[in-house]
């Protein structure tokens, strides 16, 4: 079996409002899981690479100039992969928990890209792709899992798309 050489990764970003501070008893549960869930993001079938500080997550990074904010960023092979690791396990269990942690934000919060393989996107290029994605609802450039696109479109779209 031959397999033709990957030209593009999935990028996905999700950016979060903490209602509490990091080190406060009500985020406790959140914090001690981050560890075992990076692992296992980590481990999983697809996963590429994932935005880490020397704390081994990212939740000392700042996102959009706000310290209640926090940020997710990972490369994956396809959106099939992510999603498959997103709703497992015990990251589903901690998406269940997210309003007990998180504010309630009405605007997007996560997009996705697709990227040229090896390409790590950094947070300004994932704040660019969220306000895109704010401003232009999904295409080509930022989208959603719900409202995707392939990556062979992904080399013709341009900021102004």
């Amino acid at each position: 079996m031959t397999y033709e050489p990957v030209s593009h990764e999935l990028a996905q970003v999700n950016i979060a409002r903490l209602r509490f501070p990091l080190d406060s008893p009500e985020l406790k549960d959140f914090v001690d899981a981050l560890d075992p869930v990076n692992a296992t993001a980590d481990a999983a079938n697809g996963f590429v690479w994932r935005l880490e500080s020397d704390s081994g997550n990212a939740t000392d990074i700042a996102v959009f100039g706000d310290e209640w904010l926090i940020v997710n960023m990972s490369v994956w092979r396809d959106t099939d992969t992510l999603t498959a690791f997103m709703y497992q396990g015990q990251h589903r269990e901690l998406l269940a928990r997210r309003r007990e942690w998180f504010e309630r934000v009405s605007e997007a919060m996560a997009t996705l890209w697709w990227v040229p393989a090896g390409h790590r996107p950094s947070v300004a290029e994932a704040e660019e792709r969220l306000v895109h994605l704010r401003e232009h609802g999904p295409t080509p450039y930022a989208f959603t899992l719900r409202t995707s696109f392939p990556a062979q479109e992904a080399e013709a779209v341009s900021r102004s798309a």
